[in-house]
């Protein structure tokens, strides 16, 4: 998807058009399609798409703002996970040396996808950092529990895992598919332009009008292009904070070095 700094300029650039277009329309029209009785039916008229746009802005932002939500929420998860998992293998013993290491790569790896240095190379689902976790899965399947306390601290290991690829593939799928499609957000433009068009149909021409309604305009694109800004979750402008991943890598990693020889 294009960056949603570049669709609101577009979006700008149209509803700005409309309103424009509207005013310079009004030089051409003869007076009678002017007067008040024409002026009150496109203000009811226009009042009907208004109130459904901001409906439909209303609703737009609340969706993204959830989906927002829910992918933080799943970074969130996914860090709490895989420092319990580190505490339970540093709590079976020494032998899960090797998959802790495995897990530090995979933590270090996982944060590297989702938080690059540009958001636009931001990957959830690099095929090489899930191998990286089957390969935690396979060290924690060589293990032999000796006891029946190190058999359920396995178990509880093996679960932690599988939850963690399954926090991994839910979080890619929330990025992807709450979006809006792209048809309704087109809807939605030209509602907002023919909404602009009358008001610059019977606006004043002077440079007041002109920065009020440039203004607006920017106002109402800006709204769109945070809403697309939102449902990515890792946009530019504003993302999902890295900071619990960061903790859990470097929580891992002095736990790990701790024990290290």
């Amino acid at each position: 998807m294009l960056n949603p700094l570049i669709i609101g300029l577009i979006v700008f650039a149209v509803i700005l058009a409309g309103a424009f277009a509207g005013w310079a329309t009004s030089r051409l029209l003869p007076a009678h399609h002017l007067s008040d009785e024409t002026k009150s039916l496109v203000s009811l008229s226009m009042a009907v798409v208004a109130t459904v746009s901001a409906l439909v802005l209303g609703l737009l932002i609340s969706n993204a703002n959830t989906s927002f939500s829910a992918i933080g929420g799943e970074v969130t998860t996914l860090s709490a996970q895989i420092l319990r998992l580190d505490q339970i293998l540093r709590r079976y013993g020494p032998n899960t040396e090797p998959a802790r290491e495995m897990l530090q790569q995979y933590a270090k790896q996982k944060t590297a996808d989702l938080f690059p240095d540009d958001p636009a190379d931001a990957s959830l689902g690099n095929q090489s950092t899930y191998e990286l976790l089957q390969r935690l899965e396979d060290l924690l399947l060589a293990l032999r529990p000796a006891t029946p306390r190190d058999q359920w601290w396995l178990g509880q290991a093996m679960t932690l895992a599988g939850k963690i690829g399954d926090t991994a593939f839910l979080l890619r799928a929330q990025q992807v598919e709450q979006r809006t499609p792209k048809a309704f957000v087109a809807l939605l433009v030209f509602w907002l332009a023919l909404l602009f068009a009358s008001f610059g149909l019977f606006a004043p021409r002077n440079f007041t009008s002109a920065a009020i309604l440039t203004l607006s305009a920017l106002a109402v694109a800006g709204a769109v292009g945070m809403i697309l800004e939102l449902e990515q979750g890792f946009g530019r402008l504003v993302h999902i904070s890295p900071q619990p991943m960061y903790q859990a890598v470097k929580v891992v990693q002095t736990e790990l070095n701790s024990v290290t020889p």
